[in-house]
């Protein structure tokens, strides 16, 4: 069986903790594709690589980095995101993955409008800028204003590139989590994947 689900949404909305517990409940295989990013970011800057090159040459060892989550590579990954010839070269292994057998959830920026226009099922997953950058301060620390104005900076990078921008897919249901609880939120995106299945 093949059955894609897209899930789209800015940095610490939710949507990583969503995509992975509703991978877990249907048997799904899920990808993080911002973790190609962070790894192409982290790579590129590490290595001194130009961040082309380093997309061509990403190897499973590049996604285990234990330092893929930090700020700084979500800082790498929003720049070097904007090379639309980095997004293609990351392109062919994510719709190869959305279409395995078993079924797959992916979760970035734009799979609902540009790597699997076709899921079955597509989220777009929010919260106000404020809530996520508490988020984001609870999980890495430092300054609370400074990671706001971070997260702001990066969604004004996500929303306005000219490839690819960050905007929910025109069928995508929109799941708001700034007053709800993860469990709400992976409970919702469950009814209507299901419902999508029957």
């Amino acid at each position: 069986m093949q059955f894609t689900v897209a899930i789209d949404g800015p940095a610490a909305a939710g949507k990583g903790t969503l995509s992975r517990a509703v991978a877990e409940k249907f048997g799904f295989a899920h990808l993080d594709t911002g973790a190609l990013y962070r790894a192409v970011g982290v790579k590129a800057e590490a290595e001194g690589l130009d961040p082309v090159a380093a997309a061509r040459s990403l190897t499973p060892a590049d996604l285990a980095r234990a330092d893929l989550r930090t700020l700084a590579a979500g800082q790498a990954a929003s720049k070097v995101a904007v090379i639309p010839e980095v997004r293609q070269a990351l392109l062919d292994y994510q719709r190869d993955f959305a279409r395995r057998a078993g079924g797959a959830v992916l979760d970035g920026r734009d799979i609902g409008t540009v790597i699997c226009p076709t899921a079955e099922v597509k989220l777009f997953v929010t919260a106000s800028a404020e809530v996520r950058a508490h988020r984001r301060w609870l999980e890495l620390g430092g300054d609370e204003a400074q990671v706001l104005a971070e997260v702001r900076a990066r969604d004004e990078r996500d929303m306005n590139r000219a490839d690819a921008p960050l905007k929910p897919a025109e069928d995508a249901v929109q799941i708001d989590t700034s007053d709800m609880s993860i469990e709400a939120a992976v409970a919702a995106a469950c009814d209507l994947i299901a419902k999508a299945m029957a």
